[in-house]
């Protein structure tokens, strides 16, 4: 009796362990694979399956994105510059049946290809190429990822240039060049801005000259301006051409009066009897009988 229920017991604990080992549970972003005495007899979808133990075997394979860095590598630009490059790169897999059968680890081989990738697109551009069309080189490095990994049931969705080192001296050269760039710039702007300046001038002056109040007005406008800061000291310079042009009318005037003959000047002499502004002029006085001296 007690070997009846020993055997009993054992039949089933090894149902039991049996169940254990059957029940498999394929989660929502995983895909199952099934080998039956290793041969491929499909896939699970995720949820509750049962297998045979011992006879049957199921992979687990993830559907999720993976971000995968890529290790820095030393490349030589095409204008023969040594650069550090790291990047990172996106792949899901596609196809579970390829990517247990056509490859022994997907990560591995994905992690190598594109290291290589890496090393050969970016050796193909220069410095200046690599650092101003990242975009180009990324989509390039996937084109490449995706032809090669097609067949492993990989799909890359995306890849990522992360870090750029350079050298010191070049960083000291590419600061020197950044700097005369500003400068460069900088002095074309100075020189717009001058001949736009000299160009304003130039019409303000033609439209002074048409209208000589305006010059008046925008001395007047100078003051205010002036006067404004509570200057105690004003010093406002002239107009120099009018001034110039005033000076040399005053000196044709008096050389022309000095040229003049005497009888047609009449200067008034004030003598103490006649009154300032009373006396007659030169022809009068001429013209004026002489008169007896009284005895």
């Amino acid at each position: 009796m007690s070997t009846l229920i020993l055997t009993v017991v054992v039949i089933v604990l090894l149902l039991v362990l049996g169940l254990v080992l059957s029940v498999r549970i394929v989660k929502q972003y995983e895909m199952g694979v099934v080998f039956r005495l290793g041969r491929l007899i499909g896939t699970r979808a995720p949820g509750l399956h049962i297998i045979i133990p011992i006879v049957d075997n199921l992979r687990h394979v993830s559907l999720r994105i993976v971000t995968m860095p890529i290790q820095s590598q030393g490349i030589i630009t095409r204008d023969n510059v040594s650069v550090d490059v790291s990047a990172v790169a996106y792949f899901r897999v596609a196809d579970a049946v390829k990517s247990v059968v056509a490859i022994e680890n997907v990560a591995v081989a994905i992690d190598q290809i594109a290291q290589t990738t890496l090393r050969k697109v970016v050796g193909q551009h220069s410095l200046d190429e690599t650092l101003s069309e990242t975009d180009r080189i990324n989509l390039d490095i996937r084109q490449i990822l995706d032809v090669a990994t097609v067949d492993w049931g990989v799909e890359v969705t995306l890849v990522e240039l992360k870090d750029i080192q350079l050298p010191d001296s070049m960083k000291r050269a590419m600061a020197r060049q950044a700097e005369a760039e500003r400068e460069k710039r900088a002095k074309i702007i100075n020189a717009e801005g001058e001949s736009m300046a000299a160009s304003a001038l130039g019409d303000a002056s033609d439209i002074m000259m048409a209208h000589p109040l305006a010059l008046q007005l925008r001395n007047l406008q100078s003051l205010v301006d002036i006067a404004a800061d509570k200057n105690s000291t004003v010093i406002f310079p002239a107009p120099l051409m009018t001034t110039i042009a005033e000076l040399g009318s005053f000196l044709s005037g008096e050389k022309a009066a000095s040229l003049l003959p005497l009888e047609k000047l009449t200067p008034i002499i004030a003598t103490a009897d006649e009154p300032e502004g009373l006396l007659p002029t030169a022809p009068e006085r001429q013209a004026a009988p002489e008169t007896p001296a009284a005895t």
